[in-house]
C-alpha cells in the first residue's frame, strides 16, 4: 500500500472529497436540475428552464469571481483557511438542507437557496484545494489529488445510488413520489457533508501564518495582500498562462456536469434514465480518477490533460448528434473516465507551479477563474438555445472552449519538478 494511503492528514484532507462531492452529484449534477424544470418550473417550456438554470449556475459563479481572490488572501495572512473552509461549508449545508421546503412551482426561490449553496460550495474548495500543499510534497501531489476526486467519486457515488433507489421506488420508504423522494435527497447531502467533512477540521494541519498578522488586521493586509498577488503572478508567466488555459478548458468541463440532465431532458429523454446514467460517471470515475494520479506521474500533467480534452471534443460533438438513451449512457462512461482525472491533474500541475506559503491565495485566483468560466459557460449554453430555440446547437458552443484551452495550454512551461 502507497504511504499516502496510509497517512491520516492526507486520509482526513481526502475525504472532504467525498463529503462535498455529494453535493455535485447529487444536487448539481443530479435531481436539482431535474427538479428544477419539472417540479419549479413546472408547466414552463423547457427552453425558458434551461435559461433560467444557466442563470442561476452563472449568477452563483459570478459572486464567487468576486470572493476568491480576496478570501484566499486573508486566509494566508491570518492563518485561518479551515475557518474559512468550516465557514463556507455551514452556508452550503444549510441550504442545500433547505431546498426540501421549497413548493412546487416556486422556482425563484429554489434558484437562490440553490445560488447560495453553490457559493458555499465554491467558496469553500479554495482554501480546501489550499490545503493540499499542508498534506503533500511535490513529488506526490498528482497522487494525493487523484485520491481526492476518487473517494469524492466513490462517496458521491454510494449516497446517490441510496438517492435514486429512494426515487425509483418512493412507496418502499414511505413518500408519495419520486419528486417528494429527490427533495428528500438533499436534507441526506446535508447530514452526510456534516459528518465526513469533520476530519479535515481535527486532523489536517493549519500552515502558519504569513507575516504574523492578528485576526484584527487579516482583511487590511489580506486586501493589501491581493495586489501583491496580482503582481505576482504577471511576473510569473507559466502560472498566468496556465490559468488562462484552465479558465477555457474548465468552462467546458463545469458546463457539460451543470447542464447534462437539463440538455438530456430537452432533446426527450426521461429523468430516470438520466440519473441511472449520471450514477455510471461516478463509479467508472473512482478508479479512472487514480488511474489518471498515476498517468500524471508517468507521462507528467501535461499530457494527462490534454488526453482528457481530445476525449471532452468528442464527446461534445458526439453529443449533438445523440438520439437514443444508450448513447447517454456511453456519453457518460466517457465522461467517467476523464473528468476527475482532468480537475486532480490540473490542480496538481497548479499546485506546482505556485509558491507554497501563498497557496491559499494562488488557488483563490485558481477558483475564481474557474467559477468565472462557470459564469460564461451555462449562460453562453441557455443563451444559444435560447436564441436558437435548439439545445443541440446551445452545447456545440462548449467545443470552441476546450480548443482554445488545449493552445493556450502549449505555452506553459513545465514545472520544476517535470524538468527534473
Amino acid at each position: 500500500m502507497r504511504a499516502e494511503l496510509r497517512d491520516k492528514k492526507i486520509f482526513a484532507w481526502a475525504l472532504y472529497d467525498w463529503a462535498n462531492s455529494a453535493f455535485a452529484t447529487v444536487v448539481l449534477a443530479g435531481f436539482f436540475p431535474i427538479l428544477f424544470k419539472e417540479h419549479w418550473n413546472a408547466g414552463v417550456d423547457a427552453v425558458t428552464s434551461t435559461h433560467r438554470l444557466g442563470n442561476a449556475n452563472s449568477f452563483a459563479s459570478l459572486v464567487v469571481v468576486f470572493l476568491a481572490p480576496v478570501l484566499g488572501s486573508i486566509a494566508d495572512r491570518g492563518g485561518a483557511r479551515k475557518r474559512f473552509l468550516l465557514f463556507f461549508t455551514a452556508m452550503a449545508i444549510v441550504m442545500t438542507g433547505a431546498l426540501w421546503w421549497v413548493e412546487r412551482g416556486e422556482w425563484l426561490m429554489a434558484a437562490v437557496l440553490y445560488g447560495v449553496a453553490q457559493i458555499g460550495f465554491s467558496g469553500g474548495l479554495a482554501f480546501y484545494d489550499s490545503l493540499l500543499v499542508a498534506v503533500a510534497d511535490r513529488k506526490r501531489l498528482d497522487f494525493v489529488s487523484a485520491y481526492g476526486y476518487s473517494l469524492g467519486y466513490l462517496g458521491g457515488g454510494l449516497l446517490f445510488s441510496a438517492n435514486v433507489w429512494m426515487v425509483l421506488q418512493p412507496e418502499r420508504f414511505g413518500f408519495a413520489d419520486g419528486g417528494e423522494a429527490a427533495r428528500f435527497a438533499f436534507l441526506t447531502v446535508a447530514g452526510w457533508w456534516t459528518l465526513f467533512a469533520i476530519p479535515v477540521f481535527l486532523f489536517v494541519p493549519e500552515p502558519a501564518r504569513a507575516g504574523g498578522a492578528g485576526s484584527g488586521s487579516a482583511v487590511r493586509d489580506g486586501l493589501r495582500q491581493l495586489v501583491e498577488t496580482l503582481r505576482h503572478i504577471r511576473s510569473l508567466r507559466s502560472v498566468w498562462m496556465f490559468l488562462l488555459a484552465y479558465w477555457f478548458y474548465i468552462d467546458g468541463v463545469d458546463t457539460i456536469i451543470r447542464m447534462a440532465v437539463d440538455y438530456g431532458l430537452s432533446i426527450g429523454f426521461k429523468s430516470t434514465d438520466l440519473i441511472t446514467a449520471l450514477l455510471l460517471v461516478q463509479f467508472v470515475g473512482f478508479p479512472a480518477a487514480l488511474a489518471f494520479g498515476w498517468l500524471g506521474e508517468r507521462i507528467g500533467p501535461k499530457r494527462g490533460i490534454y488526453l482528457a480534452l481530445v476525449v471532452y471534443a468528442g464527446i461534445t460533438l458526439g453529443a449533438t448528434m445523440m438520439s437514443e438513451v444508450s448513447e447517454f449512457y456511453a456519453m457518460a462512461m466517457v465522461i467517467g473516465l476523464v473528468q476527475g482525472g482532468i480537475q486532480a491533474l490540473s490542480r496538481s500541475y497548479y499546485a506546482a507551479l505556485i509558491p507554497p506559503d501563498k497557496a491559499g491565495e494562488f488557488f483563490g485566483f485558481y477558483n475564481m477563474l474557474g467559477k468565472f468560466a462557470a459564469v460564461i459557460g451555462p449562460a453562453l449554453m441557455g443563451l444559444i438555445t435560447l436564441w436558437f430555440g435548439n439545445p443541440r446547437i446551445g452545447i456545440l458552443s462548449i467545443l470552441v472552449l476546450f480548443m482554445v484551452g488545449a493552445v493556450l495550454l502549449h505555452f506553459v512551461e513545465e514545472p520544476a519538478r517535470e524538468r527534473a
